[in-house]
């Protein structure tokens, strides 16, 4: 009898050793389970990669038959599978809920709920047939910050064996990890469509702004039958110069706008002055004279997306050489979006016909323009309007922004494009930037 105890004690002993070096290998795989998935929650880019990878360790870590995960929609009150294994063809992809459903599964929190036992819930009594046929046992709502996210659907273990304690708390560590990655993707997904629809409500200021600049420019040319498009004309040279200086688009942008605005201040001039089919006297000019400080006044008001758009209109007649007005101001004291306008504005105005006058020649006009840098256009933009032009006779613009503009007649004048080489290589001779070679094809 002795020796019986003793071979008792010693089997006991082995089964405690075997039973907890099981444990260990469990508890060690189950970590390292664990571990994975939070590295996939953290790590991966694709979220329908995460989840089904999720689920496939959830499954494997506790030895799980079938499963699958679902995802919760708030607006339209289902959960929406996302991944699904072994729960057969006919498992439906969304399960809708009633508000019963969702008050109690938010109560019940991240915890398993047997299926057996929750047939008082509606959700389970609507799909009873569809758990029983796919053999569900657990149900797990993702709970998340006191917010369903979504739910885990699980199956018997292959081992046949009931759940256990320590098989639910793997079960809810994993959950979280799982619901995590669902609330995070909601997350984006949010600011996303709060981003779009931003991003729309943006565009849609932009476009009545720009649609309520456009009118204003209409109206000023309105009021002179001569100039009609003057103002429309300048905000498009005025985007083709700030576009060959290489200025972002927003910069480009209130720059065409400055343009279009320029002569708001001649809505205050009297029409029969502005109409006048001669050369305007002294008295006259003067009153014409005052248009740009007219409209330094009407514009400042406005809160401008484009802060510099009030400057020049006040400041488009101002020269380099200090000769312009209404303040005689001298090169760097002139706003540069000012320079812009005056050179955009110079330029329409030599190339369009006038109650007193033809418009000019553009061999001529450009001769101007050379003649005059440094003097009343600040150089750099010169050579950036014509360099636009040129790009557009060789055929390196496909834009035909002058053309539209001008007119093919004038742009196909004959040696435009020799005449405007010659004009930059003067300008500019030893700039990488701006020299243009002789060899280039001829217009």
């Amino acid at each position: 009898m002795p020796h019986d105890k003793s071979l008792n004690i010693e089997d006991l002993q082995y089964a405690n050793l075997t039973e907890s070096a099981e444990s260990r290998s469990k508890l060690v795989h189950t970590f390292g389970a664990l571990a994975e998935l939070g590295h996939e929650v953290a790590s991966r880019s694709n979220f329908q990669d995460t989840i089904r990878t999720s689920l496939h360790l959830i499954l494997g870590s506790l030895g799980i038959m079938r499963g699958g995960v679902a995802r919760y929609s708030r607006f339209e009150h289902e959960f929406n599978m996302l991944a699904v294994r072994g729960l057969g063809e006919s498992f439906p992809l969304s399960l809708e809920l009633c508000y019963e459903d969702e008050r109690q599964f938010l109560t019940n929190g991240l915890a398993p709920i047997e299926v057996a036992q929750a047939a008082v819930l509606p959700f389970f009594q609507v799909y009873d047939r569809t758990f029983s046929a796919s053999r569900l046992e657990l149900f797990v709502p993702l709970v998340i910050h006191e917010e369903t996210v979504g739910a885990i659907f699980l199956g018997e273990k292959a081992t046949g064996l009931p759940f256990s304690s320590y098989d639910r708390e793997i079960i809810c560590a994993m959950g979280r990890h799982i619901g995590s990655a669902i609330a995070q993707r909601n997350l984006l997904a949010e600011i996303e469509r709060r981003s779009e629809e931003n991003r729309r409500l943006y565009d849609d200021l932009r476009m009545t702004y720009s649609d309520t600049v456009k009118a204003f420019a209409a109206a000023i040319d309105f009021k002179d039958k001569y100039t009609e498009g003057h103002s429309v004309r300048v905000g498009k040279y005025s985007e083709i110069i700030a576009s060959e200086l290489g200025w972002n688009a927003d910069e480009v942008e209130g720059a065409a706008v400055a343009g279009y605005l320029h002569d708001v201040g001649k809505l205050t001039v009297e029409r029969k002055i502005i109409n006048a089919p001669y050369r305007i006297n002294a008295k006259e000019s003067a009153e014409l004279n005052k248009h740009p400080s007219v409209g330094f006044e009407i514009l400042s008001p406005i809160h401008h997306p484009y802060t510099d758009v009030p400057l020049a209109a006040k400041y488009h007649h101002e020269r380099i050489d200090g000769r312009g007005y209404p303040d005689g101001l001298y090169d760097r004291q002139i706003p540069y979006i000012a320079k812009v306008v005056n050179l955009a504005d110079s330029f329409d105005a030599m190339t369009t016909d006038r109650p007193y006058r033809r418009r000019r020649p553009p061999h001529e006009v450009f001769d101007d323009l050379h003649r005059n840098s440094g003097r009343q256009f600040a150089p750099e933009l010169v050579t950036a309007f014509m360099r636009g032009m040129l790009k557009e006779l060789q055929g390196e613009s496909k834009e035909k922004r002058f053309r539209k503009l001008l007119g093919r007649e004038y742009m196909e004048a004959e040696g435009l494009a020799s005449s405007l080489r010659n004009i930059l290589n003067s300008m500019t001779p030893t700039s990488p930037l701006t020299r243009i070679s002789v060899g280039q094809a001829h217009g």
